[in-house]
């Protein structure tokens, strides 16, 4: 092992991240090795203590996570968390309601000495510096404007930085992922991506119908990102993405946010619960694609605190192929299960275990980088400024 190797994995172990932050757009290619798929999982108890007592420059953005009133809002920093994606409210919202939701959340970020809402890339590095936590406020859907798009400049000066046009049903702005047509981005929906752009807010294609996905990209100026999915082309999943979209995706400088959650990790032939090293099959496949590792994202969708019970699950229908139904019969169908997240990281504190497949499989330190927060951070200055 390089002594570079051995100071990556001691950060990663004792911090819970990496990601060279100031080399963050740098282009390196993953070297090929042969593929270690044995489950090695690290013992969590060797993290004995806080990123925040480490003096180093790595930045770990996590695109999509969920957090809940009875959670503990230092757990993620803890294990290495400089800038976590949260929903802002819950989608469907009209106007009133996502407004309220932004305030909600920035008044957790002043109740809350280590929490700061994010704007620029620049907080995000300064954060670091400072040792607080980040958070990236997102929309799960275009509702919210209506035909009025003077709120999306309205709703970026107040905070938002990352939205999805579509949460899984077709509206007037595209398809959704889970809806019997998907008709395309709507010309209402070709404004808003252009108002996006002029404003400064990434496009997240999470959630959205195939088609409508291809015409974000095409449409947008700038690179576009999954938030949270993983590849059809292992787990056939609506939520999951085709190798024709992520070709899109890389073409245009974006980032695949690959997601933790086990139903989205769980292969058709497989009887029990995926693992760490399911997981990132599903970033060897992007690499595959891109060529690279410059393209390859985490939005792990962990919750902190207690899912609560919706009345409508999205997940639940039946649009959903019939694994997500042996997800149940076979791993568990307790949505605040732990079980509920893949087996090897189903915690913040097992990030290291990522860090040490990664490298296993022959990704250097700056690809490892790279994936745990500094692509994202590429595209987020792309498209935000400095």
């Amino acid at each position: 092992m390089s002594t570079t190797r051995r100071h990556f994995l001691k950060q990663a172990a004792v911090g819970g991240v990496t990601v060279p932050a100031l080399a963050a757009t740098d282009a390196r290619s993953r070297s090929t090795a042969p593929q270690d798929t044995s489950a090695q999982a690290c013992d969590a108890g060797k993290m004995t203590h806080s990123i925040l007592e480490e003096d180093h420059p790595w930045i770990y953005i996590d695109s999509c996570m969920q957090m809940w009133p009875d959670g503990d809002f230092d757990v993620a920093h803890r294990h290495g968390v400089t800038a976590y994606g949260v929903t802002a409210w819950s989608p469907p919202a009209d106007p009133a309601t996502a407004l309220n939701g932004l305030m909600h959340w920035h008044g957790l970020a002043r109740e809350h000495e280590g929490l700061e809402v994010v704007r620029t890339t620049q907080d995000i590095r300064r954060m670091k510096r400072e040792g607080k936590a980040g958070l990236l406020l997102a929309a799960q859907d275009g509702d919210w404007i209506g035909h009025d798009l003077s709120r999306v400049q309205a709703f970026q000066e107040a905070g938002l930085r990352m939205m999805l046009l579509v949460y899984s049903a077709d509206n007037q702005l595209g398809g959704g992922c889970l809806d019997r047509t998907d008709a395309g981005l709507s010309l209402l929906g070709q404004r808003v991506v252009e108002e996006c752009n002029r404003v400064g807010i990434v496009l997240d294609l999470s959630h959205t119908g195939r088609r409508t996905t291809l015409d974000i990209i095409e449409h947008s100026a700038h690179p576009c990102v999954w938030s949270h999915s993983n590849c059809a082309a292992l787990v056939p999943n609506p939520r999951n993405v085709d190798d024709e979209q992520i070709r899109a995706c890389v073409a245009k400088n974006g980032v695949v946010g690959l997601v933790s959650w086990g139903p989205l990790c769980m292969r058709l032939d497989s009887t029990t619960r995926p693992t760490v090293d399911d997981y990132i099959d599903h970033m060897d496949h992007v690499a595959q694609i891109a060529g690279n590792a410059d393209h390859i994202g985490m939005g792990t969708d962990i919750s902190i605190g207690t899912y609560p019970l919706h009345e409508h699950d999205p997940y639940g229908s039946p649009a959903y192929p019939v694994f997500t139904q042996r997800y149940n019969e076979l791993v568990t169908s307790d949505i605040r299960a732990r079980e509920r997240n893949i087996e090897g990281f189903d915690d913040y504190a097992l990030i290291v275990n990522v860090a040490e497949r990664l490298s296993a499989r022959g990704y250097s330190d700056g690809d490892i980088g790279n994936i745990l927060g500094g692509n994202f951070l590429r595209v987020f200055e792309e498209v935000w400024g400095a």
